[in-house]
């Protein structure tokens, strides 16, 4: 670490030389007071100055400055261009993607390949941070698409369960996608839901209440 022996008339202004040499702010150092000021006789003769270490601390890390400089490699790599909105949520911060050329290959079969980004992302995310950061990935709106998607889907094997009185399990699906399924049906008067299996075949079952 880069440190420095700035000295002043007193500890503050010590201080403000060193920070004015290294053009940071306080907040960017550690400092230490090597000598303290002092007057001579009659406060004339023999003054000394007062001296301070100032050692530069490492740049602070942006978590999500990581995660966005990762995506940005990820999408190049993949022949893609393309340009990350951050928003911050109830779930945490969201990092929506978008930009020219085939972005669906950032989403994958039912957003397989977006939900393997994310999970890259949150690890990128919190490897040098101090506190859980959780990272939320959408590609052109994918998410909302899906949600509305799944929704009506519910609503359909929910009428088709009521009509034959029988329970229909559906094919595995992710954590996120059976928990849109489940809220969707959750106050139904008619059917209820629950998941059975393992991951990755984990499977919900709807069923007359």
């Amino acid at each position: 670490m880069k440190k420095i022996v700035a000295s002043g008339k007193t500890i503050e202004e010590a201080v403000r030389n060193g920070l004015a040499e290294l053009q940071v702010t306080e907040e960017r150092v550690k400092v230490t007071v090597t000598e303290q000021p002092s007057r001579g006789l009659f406060g004339l003769i023999g003054t000394r100055e007062a001296k301070v270490e100032l050692e530069l601390l490492p740049e602070p890390v942006d978590p999500v400055g990581e995660t966005e400089q990762f995506l940005h490699e990820v999408a190049e790599a993949m022949g893609l261009q393309v340009d990350i909105n951050r928003l911050t949520t109830r779930e945490g911060i969201q990092l929506n993607i978008s930009g020219t050329g085939d972005i669906g290959m950032l989403i994958g079969r039912r957003g397989q390949t977006l939900d393997a980004l994310q999970y890259l992302a949150n690890i990128v995310a919190n490897r040098h941070s101090d506190s859980f950061v959780r990272i939320v990935l959408d590609a052109e709106d994918f998410r909302e698409r899906r949600r509305k998607t799944l929704a009506e889907l519910s609503d359909r094997l929910a009428g088709k369960v009521i009509r034959s009185k029988q329970e229909i399990v559906l094919e595995p699906m992710t954590a996120q996608d059976r928990k849109v399924i489940h809220y969707q049906l959750q106050n139904h008067p008619k059917v209820k839901t629950y998941s059975k299996g393992d991951e990755p075949n984990r499977r919900i079952v709807i069923t007359p209440r």
